[in-house]
């Protein structure tokens, strides 16, 4: 039967937030003050109390348990506060169990919670024997597998909040109410309570705002050096400034909104101003902090090396053009000994330097060629009687470098004799060919500005000229010189007729012209072989050749024609259309290659400025010395200069522009930084102005 006790007054249970606080909680008193026992739990603290021996604890526990042993009930001793348990007090109460019929002891620690289930299930299987014998663990080994059993547990709670809890403005109600139903929170809580677990919670939102604190830190952080260069990016406005002048003076810059906000609660990380995230401005109270600070130092000091390196480069620029060792073509490797020294190596890297060298390098050669072209040009005795192909022999080389070596501008050029032999035969082939391909200034040579400036001012006429120039009879006849040696220009005249119809109409784009031929193979100084008759007013000259002396033909034929029309007031013939082109020569075995008469027809058609056309390809021309494709090309170019003519014929402003009585003669200088615009711009704003019928794109 059960032992009947009396307890008066005794509380049915405590919990241990009800310790000290007793009479803020329900209170359950024990039935009657009576209650009915199985067995008994005998309690030693064995930790340092004060004002308590132990001595006189265990003298009290001997006596109650002399008392509890009449009962014949089961009895376990029980050692509480094992956590701050004194190693001696635990070793007396094993010694007072071992003399009490071997009484079964469990250490035990209520705060921790470690062995507390152990001592009433080691009561529980005294009190029914049919249970299986309880094992009993000591303090520390219990304590090492509770802490085990709460660090997988808190893992697993704490992998739980992290999933759940992302923003650091969660609240532990809504968030408790969500766990729940997790077997991750249920574990946790079961082992340490519900109170740790809401600390676990408050340290991970703590965490989120930390981070969050932090990523907004850092962004701003990187910002304030784009503030520092936007704001005051001039050295000698702050350099001279305390850091509290440098505040007032961020403030009084126009962009200063621009890049900072200034709040009204201080720091910016404990106001709402962190979860502003559509404000990326800089928190103006940020500059009180120490990385601000350095920040701004580190801008103080990169404007400071900026001036230093620039110092530097200026320093080392002067050294170039101050130094009589620095030539044109002088390489680094050994410039680099006389220019430089430790304090250009300190502030900037020799790569910077071999920059700045190889654009000075760039400038003074730039200018010793200038400079060397102006020697060739006085020295333009030295170029004649050179052959026409302009190739100089090595010994003519050698005179003209023997005559110019004294110079100083010929030995400025010392270190890049390939390009001042360059330059020598360049010289030579613009005196022979003078052309905008070939003049030394290209791409800034005078024939190509005007040539722009003519084309991009030339306006088409209107509709009712370009009617009457198609209604003009004038039109519809095209007179053709053909020029030639040995019978070339004959055999051409019979070639085209042949392609004619029979009362001589040719057919270019659709439409019939009377076409007239004029051949010449001698002296055009003769009479019979002008290029003008009372009859004949030619529009075109065809200029055939297959042979360096029918070439040679061909352009005196052309100066003496010209030569005899200067002064006289038709003198168009100075401005008439030319075709230069290569005949296939039959059965002739001289030697000279195609590729020779091809090259010297087409220098000599740039000196006459006229337009070049290939010979034909073998087996196109069916015999004949030019195919039908070429004739076409030829008539159609001297029709659209016909064309043109009638153009200013037809205006009603001036009656007829062939008998101008005023020519005026322009000469610019090629390099002249003269604008060309302003010279022309008078002539060119003329209305009646019109495209020259010379072939040339440079004159109106």
């Amino acid at each position: 039967a059960a032992t009947k006790l009396a307890s008066a007054e005794k509380l049915m249970y405590f919990c241990t937030d009800q310790l000290g606080l007793e009479q803020d909680f329900e209170q359950k008193q024990m039935p009657d003050g009576k209650l009915l026992v199985d067995g008994f739990l005998l309690c030693i603290d064995v930790s340092r109390g004060m004002n308590r021996n132990f001595d006189d604890q265990l003298k009290f526990v001997s006596n109650l348990y002399n008392q509890l042993a009449k009962t014949k009930k089961p009895i376990v001793v029980v050692l509480t506060k094992c956590d701050e348990g004194v190693e001696r007090y635990i070793r007396d109460a094993h010694t007072f169990a071992l003399s009490k019929k071997n009484l079964q002891v469990v250490e035990t620690s209520a705060r921790s919670n470690v062995n507390i289930d152990l001592a009433f299930s080691t009561l529980v299987q005294l009190v029914d024997k049919s249970r299986g014998k309880t094992k009993i663990i000591p303090y520390f080994e219990a304590l090492k597998q509770q802490s085990q059993q709460i660090a997988a547990a808190k893992d697993k709670y704490e992998w739980l909040v992290s999933r759940i809890v992302k923003n650091h403005n969660e609240t532990w109600p809504n968030v408790n109410r969500k766990m729940q139903s997790s077997p991750e929170y249920q574990d946790y809580v079961y082992l340490e309570g519900t109170q740790k677990a809401k600390k676990l919670f408050l340290q991970h939102v703590h965490r989120l705002k930390q981070e969050h604190i932090e990523r907004r830190r850092k962004m701003y952080l990187a910002m304030l050096p784009q503030a520092f260069e936007a704001l005051i990016p001039d050295l000698d406005e702050i350099d001279h400034l305390s850091r509290v002048k440098v505040e007032k003076l961020l403030e009084t810059k126009p962009d200063f909104l621009k890049w900072f906000i200034v709040l009204e609660e201080t720091p910016w990380d404990a106001t709402s101003h962190i979860d502003n995230m559509e404000n990326e401005r800089i928190p103006f109270d940020l500059m009180e902090t120490q990385p601000a600070e350095q920040l701004y130092e580190a801008h103080l000091e990169k404007l400071r090396n900026e001036r230093k390196r620039a110092e530097m480069r200026r320093a080392f620029k002067e050294n170039l053009e101050t130094s009589p060792f620095i030539t044109p073509g002088k390489p680094w490797e050994e410039a680099r000994s006389f220019i430089m020294n430790e304090d250009f190596y300190m502030w900037l890297e020799e790569s910077i330097y071999m920059d700045i060298y190889s654009k000075h390098q760039k400038q003074i050669i730039e200018k010793a060629k200038e400079e060397f072209q102006e020697l060739l040009l006085e020295y333009s005795e030295l170029f004649y009687e050179l052959e026409l192909d302009a190739k100089p022999s090595k010994e003519k080389m050698g005179v003209i470098q023997d005559v110019l070596g004294e110079e100083q501008r010929f030995k400025a050029l010392q270190k890049l004799q390939a390009e001042r032999d360059a330059l020598i035969l360049k010289h030579i082939h613009f005196v022979y060919h003078p052309t905008k391909e070939t003049c030394p200034s290209c791409p800034v040579c005078v024939d190509s500005k005007i040539e722009h400036l003519i084309s991009s001012r030339f306006i088409r006429p209107s509709e009712r000229n370009q009617k009457n120039l198609l209604s003009d009879s004038n039109i519809d006849r095209i007179n053709l010189v053909i020029l030639g040696k040995d019978g070339l220009a004959r055999e051409l005249a019979n070639e085209i007729r042949a392609l004619c119809t029979n009362d001589d109409k040719y057919v270019i784009e659709g439409k019939m012209y009377e076409l007239s031929l004029r051949p010449i193979e001698g002296n055009v100084r003769l009479p019979v072989n002008s290029f003008q008759t009372p009859t004949f007013q030619p529009h075109g000259c065809l200029c055939l050749y297959n042979s360096k002396e029918s070439l040679s033909y061909v352009v005196e034929s052309i100066e003496k024609s010209r030569e005899s029309t200067i002064g006289r007031r038709d003198n168009h013939l100075v401005h008439l259309p030319l075709t230069l082109i290569l005949v296939n020569k039959r059965g002739d075995t001289s030697g000279e290659t195609l590729h020779s008469l091809i090259q010297q027809g087409q220098q000599i058609a740039s000196k006459l400025q006229c337009v070049f056309l290939d010979p034909a390809s073998a087996g196109i021309g069916y015999g004949r010395n030019i195919n039908e494709k070429q004739i076409s090309q030829v008539l159609k170019g001297l029709l659209d200069s016909k064309r043109n003519l009638n153009l200013v014929s037809s205006t009603s402003s001036i009656k007829d522009l062939a008998d101008v009585d005023l020519r005026i003669v322009m000469c610019l200088m090629c390099g002249d930084p003269f604008n060309a615009d302003d010279i022309l711009l008078p002539i060119l704003q003329s209305q009646t102005y019109r495209p020259s019928q010379c072939g040339s794109s440079s004159s109106v």
